[in-house]
Order: structure tokens, then sequence, then C-alpha cells
């Protein structure tokens, strides 16, 4: 049987980047990894919290996802920044979101660069170091995912880091496995037949059709669907769906991840309403604020 993650990047605002709402808490029900945003492309503390302990309710494993620290862009705009400074910020996010999670009983079990930091590491090795050294620093057994073939993989590896790679449902790809520019036409997938149909194949056969035509072998241990793409839940649905009906388990790759309704669930709940600013489950003498 064909075993895969589905992983999701969540806690990023809602921002004029966006094109609808955020989608988190359906996302939740829908994956089994949340890649986190730790405040420097989207989120803020509060965010944070809410989300790790949503996905530790649900059982979903919780990701750091670090950027270039450009909020403004939504960390979709390349940086040349110094490798140490590189460095420190990232290795500022991943703590941060590590004490966060630990906060509402969670644990971080994976990183996963955002945006153009995620494209740059690609082939940038001082940049991919800059990312690796900032793993090891907070915590060597955090697994690092990317794309196959990719700088920042290869090092992790030398490392001793657990690698995870990684394709996209909703991203075009290019004929040598990279994805299609955000600018250029065939970059995103919104068909949620397209999508599914896209899933199934990385899952099963770990293949992606390229824009060109070109049959790209990736042999992916996650899919992505990203929060921000129109209609990101009816494609996570879709692909749920596709995937249960082709024999697929989906599961969460990282050991350790939560077992949903567990006994830590009902204190995660009680996080995510703290983080929201609501009050805990329970009988309320009131209705809840407006």
């Amino acid at each position: 049987m064909a075993v895969i993650d589905l992983n999701a990047d969540l806690g990023e605002g809602d921002g004029p980047w966006r094109v609808e709402p955020p989608a988190d808490e359906a996302l939740l029900d829908l994956v089994t990894s949340a890649n986190v945003a730790a405040g420097y492309h989207g989120g803020d503390a509060a965010t944070m919290a809410a989300t790790c302990a949503g996905a530790l309710a649900r059982g979903v494993a919780v990701g750091a996802h670090p950027s270039y620290d450009d909020r403004a862009g939504f960390g979709r705009r390349h940086v040349d920044v110094a490798p140490d400074v590189l460095r420190a910020q990232v290795t500022a996010q991943l703590g941060a979101l590590v004490a966060v999670a630990a906060s509402v009983g969670a644990r971080v079990t994976h990183v996963k660069p955002h945006g153009a930091l995620y494209n740059a590491v690609v082939h940038d090795a001082a940049q991919a170091r800059a990312v690796v050294d900032a793993v090891l620093a907070v915590d060597p057994d955090l697994a690092l995912l990317g794309l196959p073939g990719s700088r920042v993989l290869a090092l992790a590896a030398d490392a001793g880091l657990r690698t995870v790679v990684e394709a996209f449902v909703d991203r075009g790809y290019r004929a040598d496995g990279t994805l299609v520019p955000r600018t250029e036409p065939g970059a995103l997938v919104t068909d949620p037949r397209v999508a599914a149909a896209r899933a199934v194949r990385l899952a099963v056969d770990g293949v992606v059709t390229a824009v060109d035509g070109t049959p790209v072998r990736l042999r992916p241990d996650s899919l992505c669907l990203h929060s921000d793409t129109r209609g990101a839940v009816g494609l996570a649905t879709a692909v749920r769906a596709a995937l249960a009906d082709a024999g697929v388990d989906v599961r969460p790759f990282a050991p350790g991840a939560p077992e949903p309704g567990g006994p830590s669930a009902g204190g995660a709940r009680t996080a995510a309403a703290r983080a929201a600013g609501r009050r805990a489950p329970g009988p309320p003498r009131h209705g809840p604020t407006p």
C-alpha cells in the first residue's frame, strides 16, 4: 500500500496576499502535517499557539515554516541576505515556534522553508547551509522538507538531519523538477479534479507532468497544498477523497505525531480557545464576546 503525508502551510494570517479568508480550521481536518508560519512572513504568537493547539487536537504533526524577513512581500521575494544573518533569523523563527508549540502541549517535528527562501535553497549553497545550521542549532531531531535534488536536502543529509522529499499538488512544475514561478502561466493548479489526479499519481507512481508535458519523477514523501490557493479546502477535500479511493494511506511522515483525540487533545482545545481570546469549552454562563 502506498503511504503519503499531506501537508499545508498554515497560520499565515489574512493579509492582502490572500484571495479568500483563511481556511486553516477546515484544512486542519484534512491534512496530516501543518507547517506553521513563524512571524516573519505571516502569523503572530497568538496565531501560532492556536494553530499548534488545533493541530495537536487533530493528531496533525506540527512543523515550523520560516521565511525571509519580508512580511510586506509575504516572503515571496528573494532577499540577498548574508548567510550569518539568515542563520540567525531562521534560528529565531524555529525557536519561537518550538516555545509556543510547547506552551500548548505540542511538539515541533519538522521544518519547511517558505516561499522565496524555499526556492533559493534549491540551488544557493550558502543560504541552504544557513538553514541547515539553524535547524541543527535548535533541534537536530527535526526533519527538513524540500524539493528532490535540492542543495538544502543534500546538506541536511550530510549533517545527519532527516530529509523529506516534498511535491506540490497545487503548483505547476518545470521539466527540471522546479516550480513554475507564480508570475508565469501554469503556476497554480486550482481545479479539484486535476489536483486530485495529480495527488494520486504522485503518491502511487511518484510522477507529475510538467507544464510542457514532460513526466517528472519525484517520489515524494509528502504532498503540499497551500492554504492561500483559491479554493484550498475544496482542493484538499478532493485530494483526500481521491487518495482514499486509490487505497493510499495518508498519515504524518513524522514519528511521534499526536494521536487525534488523545489525552492531550482536550488541553489543546482549551489552549486554542485561550490563544484566540475566547472562553475555553465548557458550560459558559454567558454567550461569546462579540
